[in-house]
């Protein structure tokens, strides 16, 4: 089946030629002219990744990305917008979006990073068998396949989107390690810049969060150099 993208953007030159071409690469593509309809779209149907624009009429793209995030924690979330600033890539990133990519963009380098997320999404059906995906985190349980942080008696602690998880992931396979913050950006997010740096504190912040429950996993800031991740025992 094909993956279907919810497509949000109010110019209806640019929405309509970035559709065209997502779906001459084989994807089913609904596109919404506003947050409202975005927002009624994604409650009636299901979707594999969503692209927002920030500046819509009725909800803009941060309102609408944290209705979807409160009902969806694992679909990946992409910005598209011609807002730049520093500001508003945080505040996108605190939404609960998983990426962002600044207009005018590559058709090449979205459709690259749509197939990358879906992958990601999709890693627990195809993946090698030697391929680690569940890892004992201290009294924690990490199942990178289903995106949960699940305490000792199987309850659910948390949830996770898929950057967190793709995060953690890294994480847990360098555990006790000293880890370079260009090591982390280059291997989770695909390159070092400055935005994807801010990105990545916010993500550190919330994995702290899910760990509160256990004082001896510890996500320890290096200042200067980067980050190591404190676990007792075997993963």
């Amino acid at each position: 089946m094909k993956a279907r993208i919810l497509l949000v953007e109010d110019d209806q030159n640019v929405g309509a030629v970035t559709k065209k071409r997502l779906e001459e690469a084989g994807y089913d593509v609904v596109h919404s002219t506003d947050g409202q309809m975005a927002w009624e779209q994604f409650q009636s149907r299901t979707f594999d990744i969503c692209l927002l624009d920030v500046v819509m009429p009725k909800k803009d793209g941060f309102t609408l990305a944290e209705q979807i995030r409160r009902k969806n924690d694992f679909i990946p979330i992409l910005f598209l917008t011609s807002k730049a600033l520093d500001e508003d890539k945080i505040k996108g990133f605190k939404t609960g979006a998983d990426d962002y990519i600044t207009k005018p963009f590559s058709m090449q380098e979205l459709l690259l990073r749509i197939e990358v997320f879906l992958k990601r999404t999709k890693a627990g059906s195809n993946a090698p068998a030697e391929k680690r995906t569940q890892y004992h985190i201290g009294k924690l349980t990490f199942d990178y396949n289903d995106l949960i942080l699940r305490e000792k008696n199987g309850e659910v602690s948390s949830t996770l989107t898929q950057k967190e998880a793709d995060l953690l992931k890294y994480l847990c396979d360098n555990a006790n390690k000293t880890l370079k913050r260009e090591e982390i950006l280059f291997h989770v997010w695909g390159k070092d810049d400055y935005f994807l740096g801010r990105s990545m504190d916010v993500f550190i912040t919330k994995l702290r969060k899910h760990f509160k429950s256990d004082p001896a996993i510890k996500l320890e800031t290096l200042h200067g150099v980067g980050f190591r991740f404190n676990v007792p025992g075997q993963l």
